[in-house]
């Protein structure tokens, strides 16, 4: 319990005070956040705040890291490791992207086959620690594993949750603070999760429990990360986080669900960036067979926006849904341990 508070404390800190330095030293630089013209153009005014903010809470969460980890223990746990490695090798990912958009003063950065190659290659790499370090399970996971054994696979699965979950973040990252906030609330569920497991082994599976004392504190050093960025993205936002952030946030939940066993849960415990991301994918596939759209704008919080609803009322009942979402997941998680036979 000691590490989880001095690594969101450390993290939130750091996030906290590091933040406007990096706003500072990107505005100085003229790292400006490029607004797309077939958005909502109330947007538009938004052109020229700096971006890339997400190298803040990067840095911040893995400080917070290894500074509870390397005081308390414990030092240098393939699992948290395995968390943190993702979360900034995404993050990398991401930051190539940002930097290409602002350096060539366009909205679109790395192509679809650099950015594909980038993000394999992290999976690539987590999947094989995953498997082979942190000896995790390389089955589907609910609360625990399935029947269903990826085996060689399973880095093919590795890939489709941590690309499919960083672009999900990606896409909920369009209104100031939404992302942001969002994250904290998941990762926040994600402490919980581990520190009942590190709690609770014996109702678990030997590979889920082998490193949740490590998992709890790396969640927790990027909750902490992500409520300082908050503070300074909250709207009117001084900052955006960029692919930078939003790339290391879903990739980094992604190796959480896997590394507690946790993968379809993980499913309603982010249900709001599931959510967002099945508006776009309807919002295309309506038109394409229809030649309509079903909502005015995609992803679902530009519709709103679009639909008269102010944008602090938007990403304001957004949290609520995402809170309910993480609420729903955690009471589903224990419910799962009662029925297990174990005593709360």
């Amino acid at each position: 319990m000691r590490g989880i508070l001095v690594a969101a404390s450390v993290s939130l800190l750091l996030s906290l005070v590091g933040t406007p330095l990096v706003i500072r030293f990107f505005r100085e630089r003229g790292y400006g956040q490029l607004i797309r013209e077939d958005g909502p153009q109330a947007h538009l005014a938004k052109r020229g705040t700096p971006t890339m903010g997400g190298t803040a809470m990067i840095i911040a969460g893995l400080i917070g890291y290894f500074t509870a980890t390397l005081t308390l223990g414990p030092r240098l746990s393939p699992g948290g490791l395995l968390v943190m490695g993702t979360f900034t090798g995404m993050g990398a990912v991401g930051f190539l992207d940002d930097y290409i958009k602002i350096r060539h003063n366009r909205s679109l950065g790395l192509t679809k086959t650099a950015k594909f190659v980038g993000q394999a290659l992290v999976a690539v790499g987590f999947a094989i620690g995953a498997q082979y370090v942190a000896e995790t399970s390389t089955a589907l996971s609910y609360i625990g594993t399935t029947a269903i054994d990826f085996g060689s696979f399973f880095v093919v699965w590795c890939f489709f949750l941590l690309s499919g979950f960083s672009n999900a973040v990606n896409l909920t990252d369009g209104l100031d603070g939404l992302a942001a906030g969002t994250s904290a609330l998941v990762f926040a569920g994600y402490t919980v999760i581990a520190f009942w497991i590190f709690r609770h082994p014996g109702d678990y599976s030997v590979e889920a429990a082998l490193h949740a004392d490590a998992i709890a504190i790396a969640a927790a050093a990027a909750m902490g990360a992500a409520l300082g960025f908050l503070w300074w993205n909250a709207p009117p936002a001084k900052i955006f986080m960029g692919d930078t952030g939003s790339l290391a946030i879903g990739g980094s939940l992604a190796a959480l669900a896997v590394l507690t066993e946790t993968q379809l849960l993980l499913v309603i415990l982010g249900g709001l960036f599931v959510v967002e991301t099945a508006s776009v994918i309807l919002q295309v596939a309506s038109f394409r067979l229809t030649g309509r759209r079903l909502f005015k704008m995609a992803p679902l919080h530009h519709h709103f926006e679009l639909s008269g609803w102010q944008e602090t009322t938007v990403i304001v009942r957004f949290w609520i849904v995402g809170g309910l979402a993480v609420a729903f997941g955690l009471g589903l998680f224990y419910a799962d341990f009662l029925a297990r036979g174990g005593i709360g």
